[in-house]
């Protein structure tokens, strides 16, 4: 007797297939979508470590930041109308916005933002004061939000700066908040010296 076991080659050929796979929250998403905008920027203290006028525009700044990293980055700012050499000098804490693209600013390269109080017409310009003990390189902070920086590319695509700065104003304290809340170093809220109720960009 020759027993041929052909056990069922043809067995349950996966019978019940479940097209239900729509996962109930998809992790990758989900944090990038609630965070908020004001944390996908990287706005640090920095500290002037040089500045010197820019030898092709009357309205810039040249200087160079340090905000933590390990060779200090230079910055363009337009602040020759409203700082002299004595004021904006080498030491002075400033406020930087560290994950921009590096733009060219009168054919020189600027990486980065430096943060003022400032009216709508620019005929007045108050950089934002760091309290004292906070410390260079910090990353400047709103309560109850957080979330890692972007990328400089991803953030000029998805116009994150455009979208935060139409937020970002002085409050009747002069501190510096987005959506009322204020921005925070380690020591405290940023200022502005005179400007309240006064936009920041």
């Amino acid at each position: 007797g020759e027993a041929k076991k052909e056990e069922g080659g043809k067995a349950e050929e996966g019978g019940k297939k479940e097209k239900k796979e729509k996962k109930p929250a998809a992790p990758a998403p989900t944090p990038a979508a609630a965070q908020c905008e004001y944390t996908k920027l990287d706005i640090r203290v920095g500290v002037l470590t040089k500045t010197w006028h820019h030898p092709d525009s009357e309205k810039l700044w040249c200087e160079e930041i340090d905000v933590g990293e390990e060779a200090p980055r230079q910055v363009c700012s337009g602040l020759r109308a409203h700082y002299t050499p004595e004021q904006f000098v080498p030491g002075r804490k400033v406020v930087v916005v560290c994950n921009l693209k590096t733009a060219k600013m009168g054919g020189m390269e600027s990486a980065g933002m430096v943060l003022c109080a400032a009216t709508a017409d620019h005929s007045k310009v108050e950089l934002l004061e760091v309290p004292e003990g906070a410390k260079v390189g910090e990353r400047v902070m709103v309560e109850g939000e957080e979330g890692e920086p972007m990328q400089p590319n991803q953030v000029d695509k998805k116009k994150v700066l455009k979208n935060v700065l139409p937020d970002l104003k002085t409050n009747a304290s002069k501190q510096a908040c987005w959506q009322g809340k204020p921005m925070l170093t380690s020591a405290g809220p940023l200022t502005a010296p005179t400007m309240a109720d006064t936009p920041v960009g």
